[in-house]
């Protein structure tokens, strides 16, 4: 790898607050970290081990990360924190996030690793969002949703979760990312003449219990196709997940029957052979898709990461 792709792969894992093996220097100063810091403890936790590492080059002492270290040490600590995506085409995805991996009950305020995998199949595979409409289940703070607008061309994009937090978080994350909310999601979804001249799509963010909601409240949104990333994670909601996917399958003006992408990571074997038997119990076929190219985001590959086709 040469110098500057190594400083690309470098800032890249900076800017998502990921575990750096090397520390060249574009970082706390980098354009998008001063617009939308990571939180102060990952911040410290790096100009620390940045000054040390330097330090023990015995080279002249840098004065600007003494001064960027002394600021952050008298910051304030805080719930929630920055993290930035570089897309392919250069433009970027900012998120806050909760600093905590589960957090007011619940595990939705941070990006997990399938949704990252999903939206670098989504950007590799982009005919399959364009001039459509889409529903995301379980959509957390935001990050596939957020990909597909900015590189897929949707003509709609429907964000959803249960959890009220998380969906203000979420809301949040899609008005920092330069897209306006449409406010009414009972109305069925037309695109109006500002999104027929304007590239961006319509954008929704509801509240969607997979238990609760009936057939006609998901009857608006019509979806072409629906995907949800790391939402297998416990075996009790699969038989709500497969409910949900169901009724809007059924609620189809056309009776043609959505395009649905799962994805996850494969950290219990015995939840996705679960997850295949409810699928085939109902009738619900399913397609494993092919591991996709190229490594877009910074994510640890621990487990196998999987995206399936299901087909109802």
């Amino acid at each position: 790898m040469g110098s500057s792709g190594l400083i690309e792969a470098f800032e890249r894992r900076f800017l998502a607050a990921r575990p750096l093996p090397s520390f060249p220097w574009r970082t706390v100063l980098h354009p998008l970290c001063v617009k939308h810091p990571p939180s102060v403890k990952y911040t410290r936790c790096f100009l620390s081990e940045l000054i040390k590492k330097h330090e023990a080059t015995h080279t002249e002492p840098l004065d600007e990360l003494y001064e960027a270290l002394a600021e952050i040490l008298s910051a304030e600590e805080s719930t929630q924190g920055h993290r930035s995506y570089l897309l392919p085409s250069g433009n970027s995805i900012s998120l806050c996030e909760s600093t905590a991996i589960i957090s007011q009950g619940t595990t939705g305020l941070v990006t997990w690793d399938a949704a990252l995998y999903l939206a670098e199949w989504a950007i590799e595979n982009p005919e399959a969002f364009t001039n459509r409409r889409v529903l995301e289940l379980g959509s957390g703070a935001g990050f596939t949703g957020l990909a597909i607008c900015k590189m897929c061309s949707p003509t709609a994009y429907i964000f959803s979760d249960c959890h009220s937090q998380v969906l203000q978080q979420l809301k949040g994350n899609i008005l920092l990312n330069g897209f306006l909310l449409n406010p009414d999601s009972t109305a069925p979804l037309q695109p109006s003449v500002s999104a027929l001249v304007s590239p961006k799509p319509i954008v929704m963010a509801v509240q969607l219990d997979w238990e609760q909601v009936t057939t006609k409240q998901l009857s608006v949104f019509q979806p072409d196709v629906i995907i949800a990333a790391d939402v297998l994670y416990d075996p009790e909601i699969i038989l709500s997940l497969i409910g949900v996917l169901q009724k809007l399958s059924a609620c189809q003006a056309d009776q043609k029957p959505p395009e649905i992408y799962i994805a996850f990571t494969v950290r219990n074997p015995d939840t996705y052979q679960m997850f295949k038997m409810e699928l085939s119990k109902v009738g619900i076929g399913w397609q494993k898709l092919p591991s996709h190219n190229q490594k877009m985001f910074p994510y640890e590959k621990h487990s196998e990461m999987v995206i399936l086709r299901l087909l109802v």
